[in-house]
């Protein structure tokens, strides 16, 4: 697959760092950002959740678009050049989600360039998938960067499931990491952000995308049982696009693994079903362990801790499989590389 597509630059701001060079290096270092958040449980104790420490008490979408911006300086830093032909693609949680933070995207995304310095004319593209938005807006800027629309694009993550409204639907459904419940997660915000830049590979390259559906989603009305086929699909997909014939031959993984019993399922299942070959265990790395669920913040994070990881050298291998999957279903993996690697084997 010649994509095209280089990752060359990454941000974020998270539980546990405000750049992406503190969040990468605490997330390496296994180091979380959570404590008591000011929501309860049923049981009366106060809710674990793993908020952005920010130098003030901004609420809502005001808030958000504040975590975004600080992404969008970090990554854009050292490249001014960038900003000539530079398109955003805004990853947001899906419309239907209970709690969702951005009432608006096109208001949303006029706050997030203001508070960027950023023209306000800048073209701004929505996807609204949750957490495999960051796949999805891969494939869109592999597209557009095939169409010569841009040579630059920065994929923009935003999301936070610590709001009332959020908490108040997760409680109800017992997903929620408590002191009752033991399969549930952590809820967290971020922000995240990619530059992308068009060419052959000469970096850290996008090589292989599978974007599929699974059927047996966690709330899916015919109870069909799990046997991880959309995931598998996507696995085939990338790996197929990537030239690589057998999973065996991805060297670590990151996922977006939440802490749900589900999704670990979900996860081993396709690899069992694309594994042919015997390896030595294989790396997965969880930053949810971190910064909890993040939504739709998460597929440019892993993609950017992938390329700290590449770029400092404690990276587990050359190739790497990043996967994301959606509470409805969707199922999202890339796989990127270093270009070394792909003239090594070319």
């Amino acid at each position: 697959m010649s994509t095209g597509v280089n990752i060359i630059d990454a941000g974020m701001v998270t539980a546990v760092g405000l750049t992406a060079d503190a969040s990468t290096a605490a997330m390496r270092a296994g180091l979380d950002g959570f404590h008591e958040t000011q929501f309860m449980t049923p049981g009366g104790d106060w809710l674990i959740g793993a908020p952005v420490p920010l130098p003030r008490d901004w609420v809502g979408e005001k808030r958000l678009a504040h975590l975004a911006a600080g992404a969008v300086v970090d990554a854009l830093d050292d490249h001014a050049a960038a900003r000539a032909d530079l398109q955003i693609v805004l990853c947001l949680a899906e419309e239907t989600r209970p709690g969702r933070p951005v009432r608006n995207a096109d208001r949303f995304a006029q706050k997030v360039l203001e508070f960027s310095g950023l023209p306000r004319t800048m073209k701004v593209h929505v996807v609204s998938h949750g957490r495999p938005s960051g796949m999805v807006a891969l494939e869109r800027v592999r597209r557009m960067f095939a169409r010569k629309e841009a040579t630059h694009a920065l994929i923009l993550g935003a999301d936070s499931l610590l709001s009332g409204p959020a908490i108040a639907h997760y409680l109800r459904a017992q997903r929620l990491l408590t002191g009752d419940v033991a399969n549930g997660f952590i809820p967290g915000e971020a922000a995240a952000a990619i530059l992308c830049k068009a060419g052959a590979p000469e970096h850290f390259a996008l090589t292989g995308l599978g974007l599929t559906r699974e059927l047996a989603h966690l709330y899916n009305p015919d109870d069909i049982p799990l046997r991880g086929d959309g995931m598998t699909q996507a696995y085939r997909d990338a790996m197929a696009a990537a030239g690589l014939d057998d999973f065996g031959h991805v060297d670590f993984r990151i996922s977006d693994l939440t802490g749900e019993a589900y999704f670990f399922k979900q996860s081993a299942l396709a690899m069992q079903r694309t594994m042919r070959t015997h390896r030595d265990p294989q790396d997965i790395w969880t930053p949810t362990d971190c910064i909890g669920n993040v939504g739709a913040a998460i597929g440019p994070l892993m993609v950017g801790w992938g390329l700290r990881a590449y770029e400092r050298g404690y990276a587990a291998g050359e190739v790497v499989m990043i996967e994301a999957t959606g509470d409805d279903g969707g199922c999202a993996t890339a796989i990127v590389q270093s270009a070394a690697r792909r003239r090594a084997v070319a």
